[in-house]
């Protein structure tokens, strides 16, 4: 189970006007619990005036190898967000020394290095975990290629640009770099302009080749990924290959419907080798009936963006009311997100421990 540890801030590096980097140094005896694949993150928590804050960060950090005790450092990239509780105190408040309360990693937008050639679309912030497994992986595997297209608004808001840079210098034959820039013209390369899904239709066939892509990565605003999603099945990229990752889910965005809610229901849950059945209260998610009696359920966004509070749903039926964490064979072999999960017959059981 993923459980919470103090750990101290590191270091604080400026990315860009509204981004930083932070280092969380981990002490020895919990370097095991923090080993992590390439591409997972971490939900960082914080309480603000009694009420508990949670948001959810990818490592950029590059893993592990296998056989290490596990990383002496942790590093997540932080984008402001307008309004942000906790964007903006990583970015005002938090200095060298700090404690900061870490989850232990999660997260399935992963890579297991291996030979072949991989590509990843991505826009602003969602170069965070690419980063983590390109590094990874041409670092690990001497026959791995990777192709990255990123796009951004400007220049100067592009986040790890230099780490970007050094990993082109590093491997020039295996690392292509395609950079994309929404609000300002380069010198060289492309042409002004946002990566939607008609300009990735007709650019990556221009850079690769489509069809001997092993892995899609796609990450960044629901647009994007949803845009770059079409223009892949729209070139014949079984949806297999492709990962995904959102960032930035707006309230208006697709909704899963489904079945009403009974009139009265239960939930039963497996958590940490413990169960319990609870009442869950009218417009309640699943998650949020088990909350009130088992605070250590895992969780993070809330928002059914990051997969923390994924389950496995031993019987009943549920409601899911929108799902951007979980692959179609989580979902077909039975595996749901308990935060947008209502209960949709009078009895739910859940096992969190699968």
């Amino acid at each position: 189970m993923a459980r919470f540890h103090p750990l101290p801030v590191a270091a604080v590096d400026r990315l860009t006007d509204d981004s930083v980097a932070l280092t969380f140094a981990v002490p020895p005896a919990l370097r095991a619990e923090y080993r992590h694949d390439p591409g997972q993150h971490l939900a960082l928590r914080r309480m603000v005036d009694g009420s508990e804050i949670r948001r959810t960060y990818s490592i950029c950090s590059p893993a592990p190898a296998p056989g290490d005790e596990g990383p002496a450092t942790l590093r997540v990239g932080v984008r402001l967000v307008d309004g942000g509780a906790f964007s903006t105190y990583a970015l005002k408040e938090i200095a060298v020394g700090d404690v900061v309360e870490v989850m232990t990693p999660a997260g399935r937008f992963t890579l297991e290095p291996a030979a072949g050639l991989y590509a990843a679309v991505v826009g602003g912030s969602g170069i965070t975990p690419v980063l983590s497994i390109v590094t990874t992986l041409l670092t690990r595997e001497p026959e791995a290629r990777f192709c990255l297209i990123r796009g951004d608004r400007t220049s100067a808001s592009t986040m790890f640009l230099e780490e970007v840079a050094d990993l082109k210098d590093r491997f020039p034959q295996r690392f292509q770099l395609v950079t994309v820039l929404s609000r300002e013209e380069q010198q060289a390369g492309l042409p002004t302009g946002r990566l939607d899904q008609d300009r990735l239709a007709r650019l990556l066939p221009a850079l690769l080749p489509v069809d001997r892509v092993a892995g899609w990565f796609l990450c960044g605003p629901y647009g994007l990924v949803q845009g770059a999603e079409r223009a892949l099945r729209g070139l014949g990229v079984r949806r297999a290959r492709i990962h995904e990752e959102i960032f930035h889910v707006d309230d208006g965005d697709t909704k899963v419907a489904g079945p009403p809610a009974p009139a009265h229901s239960t939930v039963t849950a497996r958590l940490d080798g413990r169960g319990g059945t609870w009442s869950v209260e009218d417009g309640e998610s699943l998650l949020d009936a088990v909350l009130r009696n088992r605070p250590d359920a895992p969780y993070a966004c809330k928002g059914g963006v990051c997969g923390t509070c994924r389950a496995f749903l031993v019987s009943g039926e549920v409601r899911m009311d929108r799902n951007f964490a979980l692959e179609p064979e989580e979902t077909e072999a039975g595996y749901v997100l308990a935060c947008q999960s209502h209960p949709a017959t009078e009895s739910v059981e859940l096992d969190f421990d699968r």
